[in-house]
């Protein structure tokens, strides 16, 4: 395999998962092996304990490691998009790196993505038997309620963080934090279909949640109706020929 030709970028944004690091990039490893050139990015989103360290000595180990590191915390969706935008490949896949994801998921939504092309923009995992606290599973449902209910978007579960892409679709999205989570309604504004491929949720590897309540679900208010508002303005494309 080449590093510097992949077909696929597997992007994990991280903020202070040191002891997930090393399982999830054996998993992620042994989940591609031999069927696709491949890298991983992960995007170290300000972490404040080893996992920087941790990601510096795998990436001696591995040539398919890429590490970028935020000075600061800016947030999943700034992470998400830095590591799509370093990626080398066309697809991308992602997935969160506190292990809950789990990478054996991966080729399923590759080959989904790749038999619906071109067509399809965007393959999302939608979480099935979750494994987190009451209080979580309830906050999900009722924000994938009231997105659904308002953006008709026909994802029952845009929390999961395994999704799989095309970068060029991506890039061309509106970028504003929060917009991890809205991605099957804007890759369906821009003209394109989702696919959806069912996927075990795992406990977490090692240490806590580093996103929380505001980062999940009020700030999402005010996130829901500004694409609420980019759907409604959005404007056909005209077909342009040169006479």
């Amino acid at each position: 395999m080449n590093p510097s030709d992949p077909a696929v970028t597997v992007v994990v944004p991280v903020r202070n998962e040191a002891g997930n690091v090393a399982p999830l990039v054996a998993e992620i490893a042994d989940a591609l092996g031999a069927q696709w050139a491949f890298e991983v990015v992960y995007v170290d989103d300000g972490s404040s304990d080893g996992t920087g360290a941790e990601l510096a000595r795998l990436n001696a180990q591995f040539p398919w490691l890429r590490h970028l590191r935020h000075r600061q915390s800016c947030g999943q969706s700034a992470a998400v998009r830095s590591g799509v935008q370093a990626a080398r490949a066309p697809i991308v896949v992602t997935l969160d790196g506190d292990g809950q994801n789990d990478p054996k998921f991966l080729p399923a939504m590759i080959r989904a993505l790749e038999h619906g092309a071109p067509r399809v923009g965007l393959i999302a995992g939608q979480r099935v038997g979750r494994k987190a606290s009451g209080f979580k599973k309830l906050q999900s449902r009722i924000a994938n309620g009231v997105r659904g209910a308002v953006l008709r978007d026909g994802t029952r579960d845009t929390g999961c963080g395994l999704k799989a892409f095309r970068r060029d679709v991506f890039l061309r999205l509106p970028y504003f934090d929060g917009l991890h989570r809205f991605l099957p309604a804007l890759v369906k504004r821009e003209g394109y279909e989702i696919g959806y491929v069912d996927v075990v949720d795992r406990p977490r590897g090692t240490g806590v949640s580093n996103y929380g309540l505001w980062d999940r679900l009020w700030i999402g208010i005010l996130d829901l109706a500004g694409v609420w508002w980019l759907i409604r303005r959005k404007k056909r494309n005209p077909e342009i020929s040169e006479e």
